[in-house]
């Protein structure tokens, strides 16, 4: 039998006026999630309705005739969850488990064990980005019955620093108020939960961003250089109250184990910090490696102005500081060891998630992403290219969009392009107002971009021709800086597009990864909705909320080396099929 153990505490009730509401035997008020799982263990989470005893049960029966184990612990406070850490389980198997509050409240949830060994396929889910007036995310509804081994929410799962419903303040700043923006977009609304749903239907990995706190935060700046931390104590932006605070909520909504950094060396920034990032092996089929590009980051560069080349130029000499950190020393050395042991031990694909974008996308806004840490960029990527580490994918959200580029580096700046061998796919969000696409058509009309079109004009177009166009623009912003245009084409990756683009920058949704377990060949598949505000969703609740999930960008990747002949005729046979499936 599993040996276990619950994480228990009591926090402020905060929610108990919402949750008196609460109907018996209904399902729980954010139904269940498992999560953090590897081979042999995962970390059952849900959150009662009622004080009183909650039950966890665990079987791999679904309905459940006999159980694994029974755990109960005492509820005080309902808007604390309770965490249940299982250990001694079984590879590549499929459990059920369930949660049963003192009202009789119950939900039921699903996740599969990390296969140990072999090539079996995988098949897991990415999505970053939900504000919760925006709930209840009609562009994820068809996930749960995908049969992911794994969904990894990418990053600013909250908003904390947007006004919704649940806190209709700027910012939240208590525990309680963290906890409701975590409660809220895991609720019911207009008859839909399917974050819940979601979340409980397979395993989660889940790492934040930036608004799981506030805007564009750097962790590992001093407070006094960001006015909204300035005079709180601590040393170091993730050392103060507003981060711990947020950061607690976090943990405490997401079936986390608690992690800590210990012995960095000399760098007090993450020493007893708190560690979020996790790396997980699903056979030889995958090594995911997810990274907390927030915490631990320096005090971002003052922005370039895009439209003048001294500025250019000034702002690309200094990103190349190699002092400057996005990753933290002892995170980034972990990366390169993780890619390096998955190549060294035959593991196929090398997925890296970060939440901001590694891909070249131009001076506009780069301080908060990579390209503002572009020796640290350089190195990671270099590492990559000299240790010929084969089949990375990096896999990015926070741009809203889906952008889709090989990965190339140089050693300076103004230096020749180098080719990694990896490339990058963002995710766009599951609902964030507006998408990449109309965000940027409406930059580049306002700072009067030359060839930029009126965003009315731009919202007009087909759908094909307003990717088309933000193509255009990005592409125009990268080229003369030496960087590769989107897409894949002639880039040297053995890709063939299926269906789409490689863009899609005016829908929600999220992204699906998917390796043939015979020929190694990974399937990415973009699903989307229309894109709504929140006057859409409040004027016609039942119009949003029955929106249905379509394929709007979709490629396959083969892996290399490639794979004998009996492999690539299976391959050949595997793309017709994709493309008349299509």
């Amino acid at each position: 039998m599993p040996s276990v153990h619950a994480i228990k505490s009591c926090g402020v009730a905060a929610l108990l006026t919402a949750l008196s509401g609460t109907a018996l035997a209904a399902q729980l008020p954010n139904r269940v999630a498992a999560g953090d799982t590897t081979q042999t263990s995962t970390v059952l989470w849900g959150r009662a309705a009622v004080p009183g005893n909650f039950t966890f049960e665990l079987s791999t029966d679904q309905n459940f005739s006999s159980t694994l184990l029974t755990h109960n612990d005492p509820v005080v406070d309902p808007t604390l969850p309770l965490k249940l850490p299982v250990t001694g389980l079984n590879p590549g198997t499929q459990y059920y488990y369930r949660a049963t509050d003192a009202a009789g409240n119950t939900s039921t949830g699903r996740f599969k064990t990390n296969r140990a060994a072999g090539f079996n396929g995988a098949r897991f889910g990415v999505s970053g980005d939900w504000r919760g007036e925006l709930a209840p995310y009609p562009g994820i509804r068809n996930a749960p019955g995908r049969d992911l081994d794994a969904f990894i929410a990418l990053g600013d799962t909250v908003y904390a620093d947007v006004s919704s419903p649940a806190v209709p303040a700027p910012q939240a700043t208590t525990l309680a108020e963290f906890r409701a923006k975590h409660n809220e977009v895991y609720s019911e609304r207009f008859g839909l939960n399917t974050l819940g749903d979601l979340r409980s239907s397979t395993s989660v990995i889940s790492i934040i961003d930036d608004h799981e706190v506030t805007n564009d935060f750097s962790g590992g700046a001093h407070p006094a250089s960001d006015p909204r931390f300035s005079g709180q104590p601590g040393n170091f932006i993730n050392e103060t109250p507003l981060f711990n605070t947020g950061i607690q909520a976090f943990e405490e909504y997401n079936p986390l184990n608690p992690e800590r950094y210990a012995n960095t060396g000399v760098d007090p920034r993450m020493d007893g910090k708190v560690k979020l990032g996790r790396t997980r092996t699903y056979g030889k089929d995958a090594m995911i490696a997810t990274l907390d590009t927030r915490t631990f980051r320096d005090q971002g560069l003052p922005a370039a102005n895009p439209l003048d080349p001294a500025s250019v130029t000034n702002y690309l000499v200094q990103s190349f500081n190699p002092t400057r950190t996005l990753l933290g020393g002892r995170q980034l050395a972990d990366v390169k060891s993780d890619l390096l042991n998955a190549q060294a031990s035959g593991t196929t694909w090398k997925f890296v998630m970060v939440p901001e974008p590694i891909q070249n996308l131009g001076v506009l806004n780069a301080s908060d992403r990579f390209e503002g840490y572009a020796a640290e960029r350089a190195d990671l990527l270099r590492f990559i290219d000299q240790n010929d580490i084969q089949n990375v994918v990096f896999v990015a959200a926070d741009i809203h969009g889906t952008l889709v580029n090989n990965l190339t580096y140089q050693n300076g700046p103004g230096q020749s392009q180098i080719s990694s061998g990896a490339w990058e796919i963002t995710t766009g969000s599951l609902a964030y107002d507006a998408p990449f696409g109309p965000t940027v058509a409406g930059i580049a009309a306002n700072l009067g971009v030359p060839g930029a079109i009126p965003l009315g004009v731009y919202n007009s177009l087909p759908v094909a021709q307003r990717e088309a166009y933000i193509q255009g623009l990005i592409n125009a912003q990268i080229t003369p800086l030496g960087y590769d245009p989107l897409g894949l084409q002639g880039s040297g990756i053995p890709a063939t597009l299926l269906q789409g683009g490689y863009t899609a920058t005016n829908t929600y949704g999220w992204t699906e990864f998917d390796i043939d377990p015979l020929t190694q060949a990974l399937t990415v598949t973009t699903y989307g909705i229309p894109y709504y505000t929140e006057a859409d969703l409040l004027a016609n609740p039942s119009l949003i909320a029955g929106l249905q999930p379509q394929i709007v960008s979709q490629f396959v990747v083969q892996a290399v080396p490639a794979p004998g002949a009996a492999g690539l005729l299976a391959l050949a046979g595997f793309v017709a099929a994709r493309r008349r499936r299509n």
